[in-house]
């Protein structure tokens, strides 16, 4: 019985050791649970993350506890009022939510809606978005009314399957099919004077990323981004690198970049790979992926894995992956529902 369980807002700037406590229990125990395989993340380090205030996004927090113990958790944020791209992302919020496995089909997901609904028309949000890797989370969703929006997955390569030699031929070839463009290689944050002129261009491939039926804004990259996002790195003592193709007028053609953790030494993270539109047939895309992963490996020789999320409709990206050698790791899905929807769900609840 969930009647005498209420949602408690958390301050996580100034939330007490007890909350922590239970908090590190919970998020240890649903890391077992949905990556057993996978390093945990140092406390620590978890703390730094969720203390850190982002300055584009208004977020919230909550948690239902029972005698010490989190029996469930939950995250939404929105654009913030006056930050960049607010006008076309204002209506969006997002959120994610679990339940601890002894406490399920106890009604406890579900008592998250009115909340979720005073947080949006607070906000006058229109669109709700949430995604899942987890069939629990696909029931919810689809018994909640939403609306399978997106498809993906996370996948992963394993480095003692490469290909090294096709790889360099991809290197070899990129630089013959485009010789006037300069392939450029940053080891750390990108040169500040590099910025006013990167983050346009990088949000520019951003936005030409495939949405399916997914409803959005636009993605926009700013300066201020760019210092936030290195900041929040650095407190968390990663490394970033950046490889991207230059053309003689000095646009940026194509960008790819990964991310490194020291506490999980053997896996690093592919995040974004992009081509401009008018610049794509001519192997950029394997001549970046191919450049990169060449350089990392050189960095780290304890690497044995790549890990990145794709959509299911990229497909030439995913054409490149499954070259070099990604397999699917962790299916997903982007699901969406309307204020009126979510709504009807609260009346059923």
């Amino acid at each position: 019985m969930i009647s005498n369980l209420s949602p408690v807002a958390v301050d996580t700037k100034t939330a007490p050791r007890d909350f922590w406590t239970r908090y590190h229990a919970y998020r240890r125990l649903r890391h077992a649970e949905t990556r057993p395989d996978d390093p945990v993340k140092p406390d620590e380090l978890v703390e730094i993350e969720m203390k850190h205030q982002g300055p584009f996004e208004v977020q919230y927090r909550y948690e239902i506890a029972r005698d010490g113990q989190m029996i469930s958790d939950f995250f939404a944020a929105t654009a913030k009022p006056g930050s960049p791209g607010y006008e076309s992302n204002k209506q969006f919020m997002w959120a994610a939510a679990s339940v601890h496995p002894d406490h399920r089909r106890s009604g406890i997901g579900r008592s998250w809606i009115p909340l979720t609904l005073e947080l949006m028309e607070r906000h006058g949000c229109t669109t709700l978005t949430v995604d899942t890797h987890e069939e629990s989370g696909h029931q919810f969703l689809k018994w909640m009314g939403a609306d399978g929006k997106s498809a993906g997955a996370e996948n992963r390569l394993q480095l003692a399957s490469v290909d090294w030699a096709m790889l360099r031929r991809w290197v070899e070839d990129g630089a013959r099919l485009s010789p006037v463009t300069k392939l450029e290689v940053y080891d750390g944050h990108l040169p500040e004077e590099m910025w006013e002129d990167y983050c346009p261009q990088f949000a520019a491939m951003l936005n030409t990323m495939p949405w399916d039926q997914l409803d959005h804004g636009d993605i926009v990259v700013t300066p201020a981004h760019l210092a936030d996002w290195y900041a929040r790195l650095d407190k968390q003592g990663g490394s970033d690198y950046t490889v991207l193709t230059r053309e003689p007028d000095g646009t940026i053609s194509g960008i790819t970049d990964m991310n490194y953790a020291p506490y999980k030494p053997q896996f690093i993270e592919q995040g974004f790979t992009g081509v401009r539109p008018d610049a794509r047939g001519r192997g950029l895309g394997k001549w970046l992926k191919a450049a990169m992963l060449l350089h990392v490996r050189d960095i780290y020789p304890d690497l044995r894995t790549v890990v990145t999320g794709n959509a299911s409709s990229n497909g030439p990206m995913l054409a490149i992956n499954k070259k070099m050698g990604f397999r699917e790791h962790r299916p997903g899905d982007e699901y969406q529902i309307n204020l009126e929807k979510l709504k009807e769900a609260g009346r059923n609840k």
